[in-house]
C-alpha cells in the first residue's frame, strides 16, 4: 500500500503541474493507494476554490484511494511527530498514516521523504 501526500495527488488533479507526469506513474499502479482524511481536505481546497470538487472526487474514486481512518492514538502520535520533527502538521498526518498501517508513502517533499527514512518509512519520490 502507498500513502499519499498532498503534493502527489495535487500534482496529478492540476494539468499543468511539473509534476504531473511523475504523479500519475505513482498513482497508477497495482497498488492500493490511501490518504489520510487532513490530506485528502488540503488536495481538494483548490478544486473547492474552482467549484471543481466533484470532478476531483471522483478522479480520487477512480483510482480507489482509500482514506485512512482516524483512530482515537492519532492525536498523540501527530503530536509526537510534530513535537520531535521538522515536519508541519500536514506532513506529520501523512507520515502517521503511513505508519499505522506500514505502508509506503509517496511524496515530492524532501523533509518529508528524510524524516520518514528515519521513521523506517519506505519512500517513492
Amino acid at each position: 500500500m502507498i500513502v499519499l501526500d498532498a503534493n502527489v495527488l495535487i500534482a496529478h488533479l492540476i494539468d499543468d503541474d511539473a509534476h504531473a507526469a511523475r504523479a500519475l506513474d505513482i498513482i497508477d499502479t497495482e497498488e492500493e493507494l490511501a490518504i489520510h482524511p487532513v490530506t485528502l481536505a488540503e488536495c481538494l481546497v483548490g478544486p473547492v476554490r474552482v467549484k471543481r470538487e466533484g470532478e476531483a472526487l471522483q478522479t480520487i474514486e477512480r483510482f480507489g484511494i482509500e482514506q485512512l481512518p482516524f483512530g482515537d492514538e492519532q492525536p498523540l502520535t501527530l503530536a509526537r511527530l510534530r513535537a520531535s520533527t521538522p515536519l508541519k502538521l500536514p506532513d506529520c498526518c501523512v507520515l502517521a498514516g503511513a505508519m499505522q498501517i506500514g505502508a509506503r508513502l509517496a511524496t515530492f517533499d524532501a523533509t518529508l521523504a528524510r524524516v520518514a527514512r528515519e521513521h523506517g518509512v519506505s519512500v517513492t519520490q
